[in-house]
């Protein structure tokens, strides 16, 4: 049998492991529930699939995003090794092929979503298959407590159901205590080894700079930047604008949001990933599954979310252990607008309970009624209806999901559908009339079948790319061919789908999760408090600020944040004044500024200082002599 060593010099050419990452594979080799909290960058997934190469059978891999997933199949691909997901949309007929192969096909990895598993027949599917062991990749979605929750993590209590004798490992990069222990008990855990790496990174450095012209200061950090950038902003239409306005001044990005179709995405990440746009100005949603070792700074634009939130984006920068930059670009504006926002945007439980009636109300559900059809759903119509605000209501749909009140889907988007309504002739002569719309006509049937027998889903954004138009401008002559008749074009919905999980009970339905959802509550006030007083704490190391927050004992000084780096200033400028006064004798605060290399009012703070600590004296002619 190979050794874990040997697995990773052939598929991964190095020689040797990180820090503990031999103990994590040897604890899943020895059949042992495992933990495995490794910070961003930490190199997680091998820590899985080189246990998988070496023992028997199927790992079954559970992962949240698509995106996640076809990234890890690709990476195992390219070294040789064989592995399946499961595509949206499969039918029955496909998934037994797929187990089949799965079966007999020597396949060494199944990744699902954790939507997946929740489906029955897939369960089934899962008993028959030899499984080694099952890997839950970014577990910290299985906690209420944590900071990207998802229901169906909390679910995955099935596993041990379906395969109870079956090692589990569980991996993240961000879980407080209270996460940690949810992880243990969702998940049914016997006995599990934590291996909880430090967060300690000596070669990533924290700067909270001060600002109020923040886009002066992006021009500044670039000037002198010159490497692979990452920079997060708190919407959609910043990434365009933070792009816009950093292209404008000289330098190349590209902007990258959840809203954006999924080939627009791909095209934003591969010109990031080829330098051909090196910084990318992105939302959160460009998050899980980044995995470029060469970032050398990621800037905050606008205050994160969360400090879990801050740690994982943070450690997207200096993956390759060079000096590195985690910055974030604030000023008391910023502050207030957050603390603003947060109070706005949560609800008290009274509220909760107000919108959770009217959702019954508003698609006229009686009490006791229990409908099992979805409906669908678009938030900014629904709180138009009661004049409620937008933000406030989206977190108390989410509240409502995660306590499983209801059911809100908000991958339901329905794509672009097109069919032709007249036949190839009638075609023809409507083409003839207007000579401006055949190349566009033409490409629509050269890319699709069946147009004119049936509805087709179509993509605007490729459909541009090959006529050489924008979407917009694709959107714009469906709706003309629509409007005569030519075709019928049905534009994607973005509208969620919302699932009433309880017969209408109004209060009693929240009542029953009530003393829950008011801890929830004040452990979101919590978490917002915490994330301002390290922006605001410039007394305390920031390593040593966020080490603490995570439970480590001891945390070293990192000596290289914006809080050390003025420390150590206010050390030297002071002890040049003191050497400089000693060798003159006597002299005065315009001799000291003309000598030393530092800003005047920096000096007149530190002879201030040096005048408390009675280290020096002034004379009647304004000059300092040493006491």
């Amino acid at each position: 049998m190979n050794s874990p060593v040997d697995i990773l010099k052939r598929y991964w050419g190095f020689d040797t492991f990180r820090t503990q990452q031999l103990e994590i594979i040897e604890s899943v080799l020895n059949d042992k529930d495992t933990i495995a909290l490794l910070p961003t960058g930490g190199g997680k997934s091998i820590c899985y699939q080189i246990p998988a190469l070496i023992k028997e059978g199927i790992c079954v891999v559970v992962s949240p995003l698509i995106a996640l997933i076809n990234d890890q199949i690709n990476s195992l691909d390219a070294k040789g090794i064989k592995a399946f997901h499961i595509p949206a949309g499969s039918s029955q007929d496909e998934v037994v092929r797929i187990f089949d192969n799965l079966k007999f096909g020597n396949y060494k990895f199944l990744y699902l979503s954790p939507e997946r598993i929740q489906s029955k027949f897939i369960q089934e599917k899962i008993k028959q298959l030899p499984i080694s062991f099952f890997a839950i990749d970014e577990a910290h979605c299985i906690s209420e407590w944590g900071h990207d929750f998802r229901p169906s993590y909390a679910e995955l209590s099935i596993l041990k159901e379906l395969k109870n004798d079956t090692p589990i490992i569980a991996l993240t990069a961000t879980a407080t205590k209270k996460v940690l222990v949810d992880i243990d008990s969702t998940l049914q855990l016997k006995e599990p080894i934590l291996f909880k790496k430090s967060f300690y990174k000596p070669n990533l450095s924290y700067r909270i700079l001060k600002s109020e012209d923040k886009l002066y200061r992006l021009k500044e950090i670039f000037t002198k930047i010159k490497s692979p950038a990452i920079v997060y902003v708190s919407s959609r239409k910043k990434t365009v604008e933070i792009s816009n306005f950093l292209n404008a001044n000289g330098f190349k990005s590209a902007s990258y949001h959840a809203g954006l179709s999924a080939i627009e995405k791909e095209v934003a990440y591969k010109g990031w990933m080829t330098n051909r746009t090196p910084i990318m100005v992105a939302t959160n949603a460009f998050g899980m599954g980044i995995d470029r070792p060469d970032v050398k700074v990621v800037i905050h634009y606008n205050i994160p979310s969360s400090i879990e939130n801050y740690v994982q984006e943070a450690g997207r920068a200096g993956r390759n252990s060079d000096n590195s930059y985690a910055i974030t670009l604030t000023n008391e504006s910023d502050i207030k607008l957050t603390l603003n926002l947060f109070e706005s945007s949560q609800p008290t439980l009274k509220e909760i309970k107000f919108t959770h009636a009217k959702l019954y109300q508003y698609y006229q559900i009686a009490k006791g009624e229990l409908v099992e059809t979805g409906f669908d759903f678009n938030i900014l119509e629904f709180c138009n209806v009661y004049n409620l605000p937008t933000r406030k209501v989206f977190n108390i749909l989410q509240i409502l999901n995660n306590f499983g009140i209801i059911e809100l889907n908000h991958f339901s988007q329905k794509k672009s559908t097109l069919q032709f309504l007249i036949h190839h002739n009638q075609l023809n002569s409507y083409k003839s009339a207007n000579g401006k719309k055949i190349k566009f006509i033409d490409t629509l049937l050269r890319m699709y079948g069946g147009l004119f027998e049936q509805e087709v889903q179509i993509n605007e954004f490729t459909i541009g790319k090959l006529v050489g138009i924008t979407s917009t401008r694709v959107i714009d002559i469906l709706n003309e061919l629509h409007i005569d008749q030519i075709i019928n074009y049905k534009k994607s919905s973005k509208n969620s789908t919302l699932y009433f999980l309880h017969p209408r009970e109004d209060d009693l339905t929240i009542n029953r999760s009530s003393k829950k959802i008011t801890q929830l509550l004040s452990y979101k006030h919590e978490k917002i408090k915490n994330l301002i007083q390290f922006i605001e704490n410039d007394t305390v190391c920031r390593s040593v600020q966020l080490l603490s927050y995570f439970g480590e004992e001891n945390p070293k000084v990192c000596n290289t944040c914006d809080v050390c780096l003025r420390k150590e200033k206010i050390i030297d400028v002071s002890s040049q004044i003191l050497n400089l006064i000693k060798e003159r004798t006597e002299i005065s605060s315009r001799e000291i500024c003309q000598i030393l290399n530092y800003k005047e009012r920096d000096i007149l703070i530190h002879l201030r200082k040096l005048l408390a600590e009675e280290k020096i004296k002034v004379t009647n002619y304004n000059t300092y002599l040493l006491v």
